[in-house]
């Protein structure tokens, strides 16, 4: 593990008042490592086969949740993904684009949206999460290049 690495999780775990151990550093590489939201299952593959059980996994993504250092994302599946926390604020998640074709999710950091105001009396908004559907450039691609083949079938 390089050692930039190593003081970042260092530093996560510092903030959060955990202590450094084994799967939590583990947990952490992956999370930084990664351009995209994972789910425990991703985070197990990726640590396997040497890697904490997915229990403990499971487990210390709730701690890290508890302490704000990672946020569920959004539940896609019945299935939680997870990222740092680094790149939200405590009121706002920034928006995830999900291709409706592949699956494929992307993070948008660059976009930002306004927070949203109730229009009726009494709710207050605490957090806002905005999750975006479509075709991702490749499926657009795809889909657009066969529409252009097959119009003459159609």
């Amino acid at each position: 593990m390089k050692s930039d690495v190593k003081r970042k999780i260092e530093k996560l775990l510092s903030s959060a008042n955990l202590r450094r151990t084994g799967p939590r550093v583990a947990i952490l590489s992956v999370l930084l490592g990664a351009r995209k939201p994972q789910t425990a299952g991703q985070i197990a593959a990726n640590l396997a086969p040497a890697g904490p059980n997915k229990i403990t996994i499971y487990r210390t993504l709730e701690s890290f949740s508890a302490a704000g250092l990672v946020h569920k994302v959004f539940l896609q599946g019945r299935t939680w993904h997870f990222e740092l926390s680094g790149n939200c604020t405590e009121s706002q998640c920034h928006p995830h684009f999900t291709c409706t074709n592949c699956g494929d999710m992307q993070c948008l950091t660059e976009m930002t949206l306004p927070m949203a105001e109730s229009p009726h009396k009494g709710f207050v908004i605490g957090r806002q999460r905005v999750q975006l559907e479509g075709l991702c450039p490749k499926c657009n691609l795809n889909l657009y290049s066969c529409e252009v083949r097959c119009k003459d079938f159609l």
